[in-house]
């Protein structure tokens, strides 16, 4: 029976549970890594100052302490720029050196010989800063002054447009607009910015990082090191989480190779949570400008938005991120004309980049606010004026508006079958007959998101690999490193279902540069469709191999040969009682290779698991895109004296073409869920007026896990791709995308009646009590 399509429970949590992970801190128990150093570096406390002073002879002197370094020590080059495209004034020192610009930018380190020696160290290193006024407010840094000499434009990172469109507002019957604030937010991968470099008896430095892949990291940490990527190893293996956020080496983890250069030790960095807080790079951070217009019948014509990118200090991915809401601009609706500009801000805050959908969530936030406050102005039902301008699923494929070639939609069957499990019509009842009794202690809110998202890309590729090693165990190699997503599972699943070899004899390598020679970074959803098919076609290679072998063994034609998967066994077509397993063939090929080599001879293919028989690797290279798509419907009561929101429902109706494995889908689309409410509802990373961090840790940053949101109810719909062999596309943020606008429809429905159009995300009691007060106070 196949494997694919069923739930099969994940093969890697054992290990987790029994706390047998091998995570980055693990290696202080590794004897190859002794006798390890820690760093803990000294961080601004003041947003923007210059450094007048820097005192650290108290810090040498300090017990254990095996060197401190400031940014006169460092020779190396600034930490590169992640686009060519942005204003080159904008420099980032590794350490800090003349001037600060966020709190918790990195001005020193403290080098010791173990953790709590380095913490004590750090907090003897006096700095002088003579402040400088902070830019907090994106539109306010817009006037200035600039943060960097030479800028092009005060503090403008680059901005952004749809070339060649404009969106026709003059021929519409109705227009609506809304300034919406998509909230700064704090990623919180479970595990920090944890690494750790030594330079290895083989000459060459070996560094493990909790990232996204460490074929991405070795090329980032080489150039900044100047090295030959053949002179460093990387490895990412267990990993807690990451998001999108440690997709990149930060400046702090780039200098641990060169620390551990010069000190002659290991160097391990393990960031605290309020560390990572305001150091690790911050999601979101968007003020978006809608307008749209259309027919009083319903008819979307125009679409226009601009935005203001909260870009942080420095220029980080985060600047670039609109060009995502760019391209995913008008979402699933035929929209005639369409205006899209934005500029990317620099301002005395943490950096930005990217967060699980990393722009895709914006652009979805932005169309779908937009569709609710039009609906609300013709005065039509907000599921119908989506109906009414949805792509069609007999367009498929096409190329949109802003370039985007989606390969299938079917956004009306989801709409419907999300609006039928959430029982929609009934809810529309209950809250006329609420409106109309008078009972308004708990309003009624019911909100829709009906969304597309991009996943995987244009000359997106990635590796895989599969071996048959003696006993006839398989052992597979990804360049797709996991960090929760269950890829030791999948790729099993897929291995499994293509040659017959049960899981428990499927071995998986991943994240090591040494073990795998080519990988790329693990997100944007692409995981299935790209590391899997390569997995998927390797494996069908594997198959040809051994059908030859068992050609041999039958004494047949290989074009006679069949493989049974069921059991993992050769026969000749129409003759099943005779065959040959994958055992056999691997015993055949070790006594082949032994004879010819002779009995003390090494063989070159052999590997920590046995030697390598059978051979077989691919690199799927993807020709586009994919384009999953699902509607969200969110149901709240709020609580009309104290703004407080109850998430009473949440359903979501979610394409992501041909499931893998359902268990984990689901998983993915519950952590995404949680994740998209939490954002509507309470996550916001705050700074006050002078840019300093209000929510450094999670006593002041509420955030909703998975397990405190056990309730979705979640509809699938599969229309498979013809991008991949696997007709897979992107699951992981589709909660996410969905869920964010969905939320904040459904408060702003709630409230709709009193004539309120908009409340901006997170939405707290306090928030959405302000907006009640004014509005029945008469207040605009």
């Amino acid at each position: 029976m196949a494997l694919r399509g069923t739930s099969v429970v994940r093969r890697e949590d054992e290990s987790l549970l029994r706390g047998r992970g091998r995570f980055v801190a693990n290696l202080t128990a590794d004897a190859e890594w002794e006798p390890m150093a820690h760093a803990c570096y000294v961080t601004s406390t003041v947003p923007h100052a210059e450094i007048t002073g820097l005192d650290v002879n108290a810090a040498r002197s300090a017990p254990g302490v095996v060197d401190v370094v400031t940014a006169a020590d460092v020779n190396l080059e600034p930490y590169p720029s992640p686009n060519p495209a942005f204003d080159a004034a904008i420099v980032r020192p590794m350490l800090a050196a003349e001037r600060v610009r966020f709190v918790g930018e990195p001005v020193a380190v403290v080098v010791a010989d173990s953790p709590a020696a380095a913490i004590d160290a750090a907090e003897l290193v006096i700095v002088d800063y003579e402040p400088l006024p902070a830019l907090v407010d994106p539109e306010a840094a817009l006037e200035g002054p600039a943060l960097f000499d030479g800028m092009a434009e005060p503090n403008v990172v680059i901005r952004m447009s749809l070339d060649g469109e404009q969106a026709d507002f003059d021929s519409c019957e109705a227009v609506a607009e809304v300034r919406t604030i998509n909230n700064r937010i704090a990623p919180c991968p479970l595990e920090p910015r944890v690494a750790a470099s030594r330079w290895a008896d083989d000459g060459r430095l070996h560094h493990v990082n909790a990232g996204q892949g460490p074929h991405p990291v070795r090329a980032g940490l080489a150039k900044i090191l100047e090295l030959d990527r053949s002179q460093m190893r990387v490895l990412s293996r267990d990993v807690g989480g990451s998001f999108g956020a440690k997709a990149r080496p930060h400046p702090e983890e780039a200098l641990l190779g060169w620390l551990a250069a010069r000190t002659g030790r290991p160097v391990m960095w393990a960031p605290s949570r309020t560390d990572d807080m305001v150091g690790l790079v911050h999601g979101r951070g968007q003020i978006q400008y809608c307008r749209i217009g259309g027919t009083r019948d319903g008819r979307i014509t125009a679409f226009a938005v601009h935005v203001v990118q909260q870009a942080g200090a420095y220029g980080n991915m985060g600047a670039a991120l609109p060009n995502n809401g760019r391209a995913m601009l008008a979402g699933c609706y035929d929209i005639a004309t369409l205006g899209f500009t934005s500029v990317s801000v620099l301002t005395n805050t943490t950096p930005t980049g990217p967060y699980r959908g990393a722009g895709r969530p914006e652009a979805a936030a932005a169309i779908e606010r937009a569709v609710d406050v039009f609906a609300a102005e013709i005065g039509m039902d907000p599921a119908e004026v989506r109906r009414k301008n949805f792509l069609q699923p007999e367009v498929f494929p096409l190329t949109t508006r802003t370039g985007m070639p989606y390969d299938t939609g079917a956004y009306e069957a989801s709409l419907d079958a999300a609006l039928d499990a959430a029982g929609y019509s009934e809810l529309r009842a209950e809250q006329v007959r609420r409106r109309a009794g008078g009972d308004d202690n708990k309003l009624l809110g019911i909100g829709l998101a009906t969304y597309v998202e991009r996943t995987a890309g244009i000359g997106r590729s990635e590796y895989g690999a599969v071996e048959l090693l003696a006993g006839g165990r398989i052992v597979a190699r990804t360049g797709s490193s996991p960090y929760g997503q269950g890829h030791h599972t999948s790729w099993a699943m897929l291995i499994s279902d293509r040659t017959g070899v049960p899981m428990h004899s499927i071995d998986i390598v991943h994240g090591d540069t040494d073990e795998v020679p080519r990988g790329e970074v693990t997100g944007g959803s692409r995981s299935v469709q790209l590391a899997g098919t390569a997995i998927w076609e390797a494996s069908g290679t594997l198959v040809d191999q051994a059908r030859s072998v068992a050609a041999t063994l039958l004494e047949a034609d290989p074009a006679d040969i069949t493989l049974n998967t069921d059991v993992g066994a050769f026969h000749v077509v129409g003759t099943p009682a005779v065959s040959v397993g994958w055992t056999a063939i691997a015993e055949h090929l070790a006594s082949a290779a032994e004879a010819s080599r002779g009995d003390d001879d090494d063989s070159d293919g052999d590997n920590a698991a046995g030697p390598r028989l059978l051979h077989a690797e691919e690199v799927f290279d993807s020709e586009a895109p994919t384009f999953p798509f699902g509607t969200h419907v969110a149901v709240v009561e709020v609580d009309r004296h104290t703004g407080e929101v109850e998430l009473r429902r949440l359903v979501a109706c979610d394409d992501a073409g041909t499931i893998l494995n359902p268990l984990l889908a689901a998983g993915q689309v519950h952590g995404g869920l949680a994740q998209g409410a939490a954002q509507a509802l309470y996550e916001e990373f705050v700074y006050d007026a002078d840019g300093i961090p209000l929510t450094g840790n999670f006593a002041d940053y509420p955030i909703v896990s998975a397990a405190e949101l056990p309730f979705f109810d979640r509809v699938v719909l599969e229309t498979p791709t013809h991008i991949n062999p696997l007709g897979a596309k992107g699951i992981g943020e589709s909660g996410t995308v969905g869920a964010t606008p969905a939320v904040q429809n459904a408060v702003v429905d709630a409230v709709a009646h009193l004539g309120i159009r908009h409340i901006d995300m997170p939405l707290t009691p306090q928030r959405v009590w302000q907006a009640i007060t004014d509005a029945t106070a008469g207040v605009s």
